[in-house]
């Protein structure tokens, strides 16, 4: 297919695909003439991977390059690829603070989590464990361990669902997307259930 029609095949705009190519993210079509290319269902693919990063993900094109590079190589690990793709969808706002930073190491050591130091969530959770504490609600943090044991659940359902995808860019694309919409969906299911427990406790 020419460009034009992997554009409309995908739903990217044109110019946006010749960016894509220039960068790298998007590898060049094989050359039927000297000003035309063909584009096949890898090409598919490939857009609709860097889209979900993009457009869901909201990575810089560098860091989707990284990934894709990295993807290019024979084997690749794809557990290290994982942790390029989310590595910036979590940032803090504000400087950790040792204690709570203390809070998250042992929290993971006590676990028996394989999490290396520099994770982004472990200064997220670090962050929101400080705020907690300076509101007065650090009594919440006694159920963090219940709360871990939850999100296990939840991680290995996470992992069991990419992992039935056979292509590195598929399980990439379902991981970025399925952990940061799935962040709303647990969002909306936790709320949804605290209201059934509210009414079933509080409501005579």
């Amino acid at each position: 297919m020419r460009i034009a029609e992997l554009s409309a095949r995908t739903g990217v705009p044109v110019p946006t695909i010749k960016y894509y190519l220039r960068e790298g993210v998007l590898p060049a079509g094989e050359l039927s003439s000297p000003n035309q290319a063909h584009y096949g269902e890898r090409h598919v693919e490939r857009l609709r991977m860097v889209r979900a990063l993009v457009d869901i993900g909201r990575l810089p094109i560098a860091t989707i390059k990284s990934v894709l590079e990295y993807l290019e190589q024979p084997n690749p690990n794809l557990h290290y690829a994982l942790g390029i793709a989310l590595h910036d969808t979590m940032t803090t706002r504000t400087e950790v603070e040792p204690p709570a930073r203390q809070a998250v190491d042992e929290l993971v050591e006590r676990r028996g989590w394989l999490v290396s130091d520099d994770a982004p969530a472990r200064d997220v959770l670090a962050e929101v464990i400080s705020v907690l504490r300076q509101l007065g609600e650090g009594e919440i943090l006694e159920l963090l361990d219940e709360y871990a044991a939850g999100v296990e659940r939840i991680a290995a359902a996470d992992l069991e669902f990419v992992s039935r995808r056979s292509e590195p860019d598929a399980i990439v694309r379902s991981a970025v997307i399925g952990t940061l919409l799935g962040d709303a969906l647990i969002a909306a299911l936790r709320r949804l259930a605290q209201e059934n427990v509210s009414a079933r406790t509080f409501d005579q």
